[in-house]
Order: C-alpha cells, then structure tokens, then sequence
C-alpha cells in the first residue's frame, strides 16, 4: 500500500510539473486605445470623415434636387402635355438614378470610402499587429486577446495588457 500510495504521487508530481511546463501564456490589448494614441490613425480617421461628409451632402443635394423637380412637376403636371409629364418623369428618374449610383460608387462595398480606407488604415493596422506579433515573440506569449469592442472578456488583471507595450514599441509613448 504505501508502495502504491509513493508511485500515485510519483505520478501526481510528474503530471503537475507537465501541466505548469505547458501552461499557456496570454495577454490582451485594447486596439481602441491603441488606435486612438496612434496620431496618423486619427488623422486618417478625420480624413475619411470629412469626405464622407462632403459625398453625403453631394448626394442629399442632388435627392434635394429631385424632391423639388418633383414638387414643380406634381404643381405644373394639370398644364403639361402627355409628352412633357413623360419628358419630366424621365428627368426625375434619370437624377434620382444617378443620385443611388453616386452613392453606390462612394460608399458602397467596393467604393471610393472603402478604397480610402484601406489605403489609409491598412498600413497602420500593419505596423500595430506586427509589433503585437513581436512583443508576443519576445514575451513568449501564446495568445494575445483584443479586449475592445464584444470581445467577451469580463475581467483582465492590469498586469496582462500590453497596449502601453505597444504604443512603446511604435515609439507613441515614452
């Protein structure tokens, strides 16, 4: 019995030294905060922003525009001619079609604002992730979480964010 009861905890010790051999090592960044101390992130940000606003207003002043042709066709349609209402209607439908384009060639999936952004963000997300991918190198760090955003993460100690880390290693903070 006392044979077995030494091999059991033989075994045991071997299993526990294993186990904290293989423990993972992580930590988590906040890429808001991170983000938000990079100053060419924010200039992009406030780039894209401005022409966001500017293609918004171009396009809400062209629906401006289609509201008020339709407005003096709807008063003058009584006094028009069937040539003239269809000449009118073509007129409105044509703006109110290009109108939609404008706004599909601007914000749409593939459009000018996507375009902008990746050209402007891209590069920063770049430098970002790779000096995470550096510090998590030299750290020994097996995984690195992002607790912004719906990440899930309730409760981190101080201790295991590295965003000072980063923004040190970009040169953004002393």
């Amino acid at each position: 019995m006392k044979k077995f009861l030494i091999l059991l905890l033989a075994v045991g010790g071997i299993f526990m030294s294993t186990q904290s051999a293989t423990a993972q090592r992580y930590a988590f960044v906040d890429m808001q905060y991170i983000m938000s101390n990079i100053p060419a992130y924010e200039a992009a940000q406030e780039q894209l922003n401005q022409l966001s606003q500017k293609w918004e207003k171009e396009i809400q002043d062209i629906y401006a525009e289609v509201e008020q042709l339709y407005k003096t066709y709807q008063k003058e349609s009584v006094f028009l001619s069937a040539d003239m209402k269809t000449q009118r209607e073509e007129e409105i439908i044509q703006l109110e079609n290009s109108a939609k384009k404008l706004q599909r060639q601007y914000f749409g999936p593939e459009g000018e604002l996507m375009k902008r952004q990746e050209a402007l963000i891209n590069p920063i997300q770049e430098k970002v992730f790779t000096a995470i991918r550096e510090i998590a190198d030299r750290d020994n760090l097996d995984a690195v979480f992002d607790m912004a955003g719906n990440s899930g993460v309730i409760y981190v100690k101080p201790r295991q964010n590295i965003s000072d880390d980063v923004l040190k290693y970009l040169g953004f903070l002393n």
